[in-house]
Parts: structure tokens; C-alpha cells; sequence
């Protein structure tokens, strides 16, 4: 049984675990947005509008994306630069993304949770993941609303994107993560650790018990958990 208080992985608020950690932890884990990457918003030049001599893949319009995100133009401007830093051609591959991710994770094997994650940002799942991408789903998470949250997760975690959550989706992410925090954590986590946080989070979520979950169920169940509400909270106002 899960200890009382303790959230569910990816969902809730970690013991122990302040807001600022959180929202560092965060940001750690996408590609291009660490913060040695992220120059002073002070820094202006030709450059601010999109320097673009050098890319692959051209960006939409500063003025598109403000209208298409909940970023400001110098918000943008900042995150194109530490993009560009880390992606020189413009967008970012699986593969890549899954090198860049693991270096967060050396203890453990991140591929498996890097490939999740990036398949929830290739939204259009043409391979790629372009600034456009990268920036609307940044959106989302920091500024959207708790219900574009709840369906931001929601479509990570569907990994067949069907419009439901399998005992089997949501093993596959447990196990994922597990191997992401790798083997040689303090306290040790037990082998049958993930199935049982399976089990946790479709007895709270199944609402009808018919062995899936649905959105609409997912999203109820989350509104009423007040461990997910305040996790959600968090990343307000990171950038």
C-alpha cells in the first residue's frame, strides 16, 4: 500500500519537495531549456527578431506565436535563443531528445519516460519536435489553464492517444519512470512498486470499473485530489 499523503508520480506534490525545487526539477527535464542556455532578456540585437541565417526549420512570427501561447515577445525571444542554443537546426529528434534528457538522469535509463514525453510535444507526430511545438506545449504546462494541464498529462499518459488509459499504458509509464530514477535510489524501491501505483490510480480514477480510463474521468478525479490540485499550481509563473 502507498504510505497516506503520498502522491501519485507525475501527479502529485513529492514529499519533501519544495515549490522552487519542483519548478527547478521541471524545467530540467525539457530539452533546450536549461538555464545556461537562457541569455539576459537585457541582451538586444538584430537577433531578437528571430536570427534565422543558420536553421533548418524556420519559426512562425513572434507576433503568431504570442497570439497562439500565453508568452510574451521577450518571453519568446528567450526561449528561441536558449532553443536555438541546444538546437541549432531548429527542431529536435527523438534521439536527441533522449540524450539531452539523459543527462539528467545518469543514475538510470531516462529513454523509455524521454520518448513518452517527447511523443506528448510532437503533437502533428511527424518525428520532430520544432520550436512551435516545444513553446505550445511550454504554454500549456506553466500557463494553461488546470483543465490544459490535466489534458496536457492526460495525453502523455494515453501513449496509443485513443482517448482512454490502459492498465498497461499506465504500467508501461511506472516502470518508466522507475527506471528513469534508477536502481540504487535511498529508500530502495521495491520490483512490484510500479504495479501497485497501477492499481492505486485506477481504483481512485476508474470511476466505472470497466478497466480504462477516460478523460472525463481523469479529469474529475484529479479536480477532487487535492495533492494533483496544488501540484498543478506550481508551475505558474516559472519563465
Amino acid at each position: 500500500m502507498k504510505p497516506k499523503g503520498q502522491a501519485e508520480p507525475g501527479l502529485g506534490n513529492p514529499p519533501g519537495q519544495t515549490k522552487k525545487a519542483l519548478k527547478q526539477r521541471f524545467l530540467k527535464l525539457l530539452p533546450c531549456c536549461r538555464p545556461k542556455s537562457i541569455p539576459s532578456l537585457s541582451e538586444n540585437s538584430v537577433e531578437d527578431e528571430f536570427e534565422l541565417s543558420t536553421v533548418c526549420h524556420r519559426p512562425e512570427g513572434l507576433e503568431q506565436l504570442q497570439e497562439q501561447t500565453k508568452f510574451t515577445r521577450k518571453e519568446l525571444q528567450v526561449l528561441y535563443r536558449g532553443f536555438k542554443n541546444e538546437c541549432p537546426s531548429g527542431i529536435v529528434n527523438e534521439e536527441n531528445f533522449k540524450q539531452i534528457y539523459s543527462q539528467f538522469f545518469p543514475q538510470g535509463d531516462s529513454s523509455t519516460y524521454a520518448t513518452f514525453l517527447f511523443n506528448a510535444f510532437d503533437t502533428d507526430h511527424d518525428g520532430s519536435v520544432s520550436f512551435e511545438d516545444f513553446v505550445s506545449g511550454l504554454s500549456i504546462i506553466l500557463r494553461g489553464t488546470i483543465d490544459d494541464r490535466l489534458n496536457w498529462a492526460f495525453n502523455l499518459y494515453d501513449l496509443n492517444k485513443d482517448g482512454c488509459i490502459t492498465k498497461e499504458e499506465m504500467l508501461d509509464i511506472m516502470k518508466s519512470i522507475y527506471d528513469m530514477m534508477g536502481k540504487y535510489t535511498y529508500p530502495a524501491m521495491r520490483e512490484e512498486a510500479p504495479r501497485e501505483h497501477v492499481e492505486n490510480f485506477f481504483q481512485k480514477m476508474d470511476r466505472n470499473k470497466d478497466g480504462v480510463v477516460t478523460i472525463e474521468e481523469f479529469l474529475e478525479s484529479c479536480q477532487k485530489d487535492e495533492n494533483i490540485m496544488r501540484s498543478m499550481q506550481l508551475f505558474d509563473n516559472v519563465i
